[in-house]
């Protein structure tokens, strides 16, 4: 078959497809886990996902007419309608915002038809973003053109594919062509929109056939021309729309509402992550500076870094909470344990400068032990945040180093940081503080 995937088979009337749809719906908007801040953040999609909920439970389905300004979106909709209920007119840009009417009953749905506005009206890019959003919502939309594909309209139809909704695609004022530039067209239109438009879903149509000219004699015998206006010629396109609605409306429905649902929950999943991750930024420094000092401002060589050991614990069970994975003393211990023999076979050298100067700042006095320590409360420092990146990594994949294993995690963590910038950083915070203290 050419064309898009064919649509899912609808299962009986379709309606098993919405109470699914409508019980992860429901899931989303009462997950009380969520935090308030991203609920809020994300207002506007939770209240779609409220609107999309409702429409479910209403049964309703939603058809957007799409497409640039001009081509007859406005009288397409009034003619399937029956009734001049779209403002239609010669200006550039008519629709000005999104419009929705009831249009019919078909198997046991109410289908409703969204006019949008133009999507390259001169100085309409906030109009051109309403109607992607209309269209992004609506469980089918067609696509109304009144020639070739343009590069903006073709750029467009790809976008409005992505959405994973049924699309279908009309030449409107069909009137205006012979049958040979009609048959041409609709061949083009079909090649170019291989992929992303079914064939049998791309059909000529006259939303507003442009009027004939009518000869008669009057009382006096003088001929008067008058325009006689056409009904519009869209028997295709309504037959291909009831079509799919009778076959797969409440599908469609579903279908939609569940894409949509699962966008919210990744962006949701997304924000949380994100905060997470600034959180888990923040109490890491925390621990950093905590231990710097610690081990800065105790005196008693050596003792120091075994006394610091504590604070390594304490965070990493703390970032245990921070994303949901409490974690016990001894878990923690047994995690700090890993991280720290693979931080000492690839940094030997380190650990072995970092020893010598906890022992000379027990040796030393005045500026020289302010400078030691200093120094020594630097690599502590840089110790603590790869200890932290570390065990934060074995967090974000659920407890578990992953098929690399710790040994790789550990040394790409290591080989990611910039340690010269770290310790410089850890320097100037530390002497700042104990010159404060002092």
């Amino acid at each position: 078959m050419r064309g898009r995937a064919a649509p899912l088979p609808a299962t009986g009337d379709g309606t098993a497809h919405q109470q699914r749809a409508a019980a992860s719906l429901r899931a989303l908007l009462d997950d009380g886990q969520i935090p308030g801040a991203i609920r809020s953040s994300l207002a506007a999609d939770f209240a779609r996902l409220e609107a999309m909920l409702a429409k479910l439970e209403r049964g309703e389905l939603h058809i957007a007419v799409f497409g640039r300004v001009s081509v007859g979106k406005s009288a397409l909709a009034n003619a399937l309608l029956g009734e001049d209920a779209f403002e239609v007119g010669v200006l550039h840009g008519t629709t000005r915002q999104a419009a929705q009417r009831s249009w019919r009953e078909v198997a046991g749905s109410g289908v409703h038809l969204i006019d949008t506005p133009g999507i390259d009206e001169l100085d309409g890019e906030a109009r051109e973003r309403m109607a992607f959003e209309v269209a992004g919502v609506a469980d089918l939309v067609v696509f109304v053109v009144d020639g070739d594909l343009t590069q903006h309209e073709y750029a467009a139809l790809q976008t409005l594919a992505r959405t994973q909704r049924p699309l279908l695609l009309a030449l409107n004022k069909a009137d205006r062509y012979g049958e040979d530039e009609v048959a041409a067209l609709l061949a083009r239109l079909r090649e170019r929109s291989t992929g992303l438009v079914q064939d049998l879903d791309v059909v000529a149509i006259a939303a507003q056939p442009v009027p004939v000219k009518r000869v008669h004699l009057d009382a006096q015998g003088h001929e008067q021309v008058e325009l006689v206006a056409r009904m519009p010629a869209i028997e295709a396109l309504s037959a291909r729309l009831g079509a799919i609605i009778e076959r797969e409306g409440k599908t469609l429905a579903a279908l939609n509402a569940g894409l949509f649902a699962g966008r919210v929950a990744d962006e949701v999943g997304a924000r949380i992550a994100q905060a997470r991750r600034e959180l888990a930024a923040r109490v890491i420094r925390q621990y950093c500076l905590a231990k710097a000092l610690a081990v800065a401002l105790n005196p008693i060589p050596v003792a120091d870094l075994l006394a610091a050991g504590a604070l390594d614990a304490a965070l990493v069970m703390h970032l245990g909470r921070v994303y949901g994975l409490p974690l016990t003393r001894s878990e923690a211990g047994s995690l700090i344990t890993v991280i720290s023999a693979q931080l000492v076979a690839l940094m030997g050298a380190i650990w072995g400068v970092n020893l010598v100067a906890s022992a000379l700042k027990g040796l030393s006095a005045g500026v020289s032990v302010l400078v030691t320590a200093g120094a020594q409360g630097a690599l502590a420092w840089y110790a603590t945040e790869l200890v932290g990146r570390a065990a934060e990594k074995y967090l974000v994949a659920g407890k578990s180093w992953g098929e690399l294993g710790p040994k790789r995690v550990v040394a790409d963590i290591v080989a990611s940081l910039d340690r010269d910038s770290i310790l410089r950083e850890a320097r100037s915070e530390i002497l700042t503080r104990l010159r404060g203290a002092a």
